[in-house]
């Protein structure tokens, strides 16, 4: 039998959303807010929820802040709204939603004392800040790409990454911002052999119409989004990969106009598997978006993604996923677990403790540890929250391997 009742062959399938996407948009406006605040209060209490559809933004959450700066930035929220709308492309009132005409409602107050006794340090009953609410979080790591992401949320990830780029540079003019991928992995025993099939959906003006096809998207259309969006990706993320056999569906609908919040209602955290890791490995069921660093539902889960990561890294295992679970207003995680499938050099058990010797897991540690006081947001709320570069992604440091690999040798030795 194969490992862990992995079959022979089997298909895993992944999608991911763009920035355009309702949800998405929802999710960027958020963080524009948190960051805005962040900049000036690096101890601002920010849990922001945003609501979008045709022509309005509704914002409504919790928010503390401790200085007239970040006061300003509150008082300036309007106009971090409708920048950020503009930033993501929304700037024609004819797809029903733009950054100048929709309105704005906002319904924002302060955080419950309860809870920030529980997470303020010295207040309370806990001497140290404690986690922001009780909850569990995951995080996962396998060695199928570069960035140690699972392949199907890599791929589908950089798809609609790659759509924004054409479309913003202007590659493809006729573009608009609302877009999904979805790719499905062949695995053989285990490991990715190839690509079964590509799913883009994107939105798109009427430029491109033919009426030889019943008002529906060219073909040279189609043509177009294979050669600029989905081989480029496929050939720079998978060499060898990329073959005539793969089944790509461009607009299967047959067209794909409305789009954005004007056709579906959009809302802060409903994309939290596209945040993470497209299906693979357990979740939590905490959102990101909005968060300040307080709340574990953010900042453990980035944790355990940097544990996991560093795990796999330093060839402990092939696949880790690490979950972390805490109680409100208390400071040590009330359990630490390891999974490596049946993969690991040591057991789960001297994993977990493994990690507990090597990572701070209090949140105060944490949010230290990351760096996370920082308006580093914004950019976590599209394209996906883990496998990514840039400075503030500080939790995909591979910068433990060696420290892991002398006391996993140690724990070997006992």
């Amino acid at each position: 039998m194969p490992k862990n009742g992995q079959g022979e062959t089997h298909l895993f399938t992944s999608e991911s959303v763009s920035m355009g996407h309702p949800d998405k948009v929802s999710d960027q406006i958020s963080d524009a807010l948190l960051d805005s605040l962040l900049r000036h209060d690096p101890d601002a209490r920010v849990a922001i929820e945003t609501l979008v559809t045709t022509g309005l933004v509704v914002v409504a959450g919790e928010v503390t802040v401790h200085n007239q700066q970040a006061r300003d930035a509150l008082g300036a929220a309007e106009d971090t709204i409708r920048d950020t709308i503009r930033k993501i492309g929304y700037d024609d009132p004819a797809t029903g939603f733009d950054y100048r005409s929709c309105a704005v409602m906002r319904s924002i107050h302060s955080q419950s004392a309860d809870i920030s006794q529980g997470v303020t340090e010295g207040e309370g009953l806990h001497a140290e800040q404690g986690a922001g609410d009780q909850g569990l979080m995951f995080g996962f790591a396998c060695d199928e790409t570069k960035p140690l992401m699972p392949m199907a949320i890599h791929l589908a990830h950089r798809l609609v990454e790659q759509l924004a780029d054409v479309r913003q540079n202007g590659g493809i003019a006729w573009l608009r911002p609302d877009s999904k991928s979805q790719v499905t992995v062949r695995y053989e025993n285990g490991v990715p052999v190839g690509l079964d099939n590509v799913v883009i959906s994107t939105q798109h003006t009427e430029a491109v119409l033919d009426s030889s096809r019943g008002g529906n998207m060219s073909e040279s259309a189609e043509a177009e989004i294979i050669e600029k969006v989905v081989r480029p990706v496929i050939e720079r993320e998978c060499a060898g990969f990329w073959n005539d056999h793969i089944k790509i569906h461009i607009n299967p609908t047959g067209r794909f106009i409305i789009g954005g919040p004007h056709g579906d209602c959009g809302l802060t955290g409903r994309k939290i598997i596209v945040d993470t890791y497209g299906g693979r490995g357990r979740h939590g069921g905490g959102a990101f978006s909005g968060k300040d660093p307080s709340k574990v539902d953010r900042s453990a889960a980035y944790m355990a993604r940097h544990i996991a990561k560093n795990l796999v890294a330093a060839k402990l295992a092939k696949q880790a996923e690490v979950q972390l679970a805490y109680a409100i207003g208390v400071a040590d995680p009330v359990s630490v677990h390891v999974d490596t499938f049946g993969t690991g050099e040591l057991s789960n058990e001297r994993l977990a403790r493994l990690v507990r010797d090597t990572f701070p897991l209090k949140p105060a540690g944490i949010i230290e540890y990351l760096n996370l006081r920082r308006p580093v947001f914004f950019e976590t709320a599209r394209h996906g929250h883990f496998g990514r570069n840039g400075d503030g992604f500080t939790w995909e440091k591979t910068d433990r391997v060696t420290e892991l690999k002398s006391a996993a040798n140690v724990l070997q030795a006992v």
